[in-house]
Formats: C-alpha cells, structure tokens, sequence
C-alpha cells in the first residue's frame, strides 16, 4: 500500500512539475493572410503518460529536489554492423530492468534453493522464504506443467519456471517509484513469446520426428484420397496461421495487460490537473490505489498465464501425431 501511494505521490509531483516548466511562449500561426496569436504553452494539453510507458535512453534515480528525481543518461555505443545492417547495442531504461530483473531472480532463485537444501537436511522440509519459493516451484510443476506438457516433460520446469519468475520480477519491477515495465514493451513481449515459440517447435521435432510435418500440412489419412487433398489445401494455411497467432497472442496479451494498468493509473492522477482544482485530489488518489491493488494482481496473473499457454502449447504439438 505505501509503494502504491508513493508512486501514485510521485506521478502528480512530476506532472505538476512539469506544467509548471512548460514554456510559457506565444507561437503565430498564418490563416491565409492573416497572422493569428496562439494560445500560451502552458495551457496546451501536457503529455506525462507516454514517457512513463515508452522506452528511453535515461534512468530515474531518487533524488531530494521539487521533482523528486534526477536524470542520468545511460552509455551510448556506435553501431555494430551485421550483415550490412547497423545494429545499436545502447542499453535503455527497459535493458537496464530486464538485467535487473534476470539478477534478482537469479539471487533469489539460487539463495532459497540453498537454504531449502540446508533445511531439508536438518529438519526434513523448508520454511520461510525459502519454503514459499519451494511451494510456488512445485505448485507451478506439479500443477500447470507436467499437466500440460506431458508424459517426460520433466525437461521443461526449468523454463517455464525462469519465464514465470523473470516475468514475474520485469512486471513488479514496474511498480516500484522510479521503476519501468520491461514488460510493458512491445519488442521485449514479443522476444519472449518467440524464444517460446521456438522451444515448442523444437519440442515438436523432438517428440514426433517427421511427423512433425503434419502440423503444418495438413494430411488426414482416415479421409478419403481426393478429400486428403481438397482439405490439404484448406487446412494447411490454417495450421500456418495458427503456429503464427500463438507467439503473437503471447506478445499481445502481456503487452497490453502490463501497459493499460500504468496508462489508467496515470490517467486517473492527470483528473486533477484537467479540473485544475486540488479539492477532487483524494478521488484520484483513492481510485489510483486500488487500481494499483488491480494491478499488483495483474503482475502475478499475466505471469502465471503466459507460463500457463507456453506448457500447454509444448503439450499440444508433443501430442501432435496422436
């Protein structure tokens, strides 16, 4: 509740900080002939929402000034070319959360197994954190996995657990004063849903051999010849368009989960300034808590389904040629 109400604080300091800079010039503009004076900077629509979702190449960091924070710029490398293609490998704010949160987990991770180790051996079970940790790897392989997966699916716990509890930490790392949402990118979602992609393809190949084939043309033997290929030919582009829409729905659904909770919590701190009066500021700030609650839920739940839909497409195309 308190990193809620002080990231709902820290977005009206920061809006109010940056009405209050915003050039306060009169720009003409030509109607034909005629020159007619625009209206004061200061009145025009101020954007804060789109550079608390959107990448850039500065980190917030804590600061004890009227903003509340300080600027840094983060180190900009020249270009690597590929294959005649100029590559930046600059880090951003999104890079920088996305290292952070592989560290944490991997602390985390190897910290708790440790002491679930050390526990086992003296007294026989885990406590603590480290029994939470334990109870939520097992609760995740026991329940969403192997069911899922299949029969010998043990090979897959160890990433469907690393894409649980990374994005897991991308998504909480977002709530946090000064944080950003790795997951609220559209490029970072998408890698994801492809690297996932790619695990259940070769899982394919692997359990099916060439029959793997058939997942993509379609070729029902219990069906006569002529009707094998009349529906060859119009089945074979749906299984196409269905291994295509797996990886973009996996995109599309964090993606538009992790960003449309920072847009409305945003935009509910933005109807002070819009009504210009401080007397409604305690509706907002009421209202941004509990979607802040919302979407401390939303953080586990869009982890836990992304984990969930990856186990069930590894499970359905090892069972393909069933």
């Amino acid at each position: 509740m308190l990193r809620s109400l002080s990231r709902v604080v820290c977005a009206a300091l920061l809006a109010t900080a940056t009405v209050a800079v915003a050039p306060l010039t009169v720009s003409a503009q030509e109607h034909g002939a005629t020159e007619h004076a625009a209206a004061p900077a200061s009145e025009k629509p101020v954007d804060f929402i789109t550079p608390h979702i959107t990448d850039s190449r500065h980190l917030e960091i804590p600061a004890l000034n009227s903003h509340l924070a300080a600027e840094i710029e983060l180190p900009h490398f020249a270009p690597v070319n590929i294959g005649g293609i100029a590559v930046d490998l600059s880090p951003t704010k999104h890079v920088v959360f996305m290292m952070l949160a592989a560290l944490i987990v991997a602390v985390v991770l190897i910290t708790a197994g440790n002491a679930s180790k050390k526990q086992h051996a003296a007294t026989g079970r885990s406590s603590g954190f480290a029994g939470a940790i334990e109870a939520t790897a097992l609760y995740l392989r026991n329940e969403v996995v192997l069911p899922n997966v299949g029969h010998h699916g043990e090979g897959f716990v160890p990433f469907a657990l690393t894409l649980f509890f990374f994005i897991l930490v991308c998504n909480l790392l977002g709530m946090l004063p000064w944080g950003a949402t790795a997951t609220g990118n559209v490029s970072v979602t998408a890698m994801l849903a492809i690297i996932t992609a790619v695990v259940v393809e070769i899982s394919g190949i692997r359990a099916n051999g060439l029959g793997y084939l058939n997942t993509i043309f379609y070729w029902n033997k219990d069906l006569p010849f002529v009707m094998r290929i009349v529906m060859f030919f119009v089945m074979t582009p749906v299984e196409i368009v269905g291994k295509i829409s797996k990886p973009f729905a996996l995109t599309i659904r964090l993606f538009a989960n992790m960003t449309a909770g920072h847009i409305v919590l945003l935009a509910l701190i933005g109807l002070i300034f819009a009504f210009k009066n401080w007397l409604i500021t305690p509706v907002p700030v009421l209202m941004a808590t509990a979607i802040s609650m919302l979407e401390l839920f939303v953080a586990f739940l869009q982890a836990f389904i992304f984990t969930l839909l990856a186990s069930v497409f590894i499970g359905q195309i090892r069972e393909a040629h069933h």
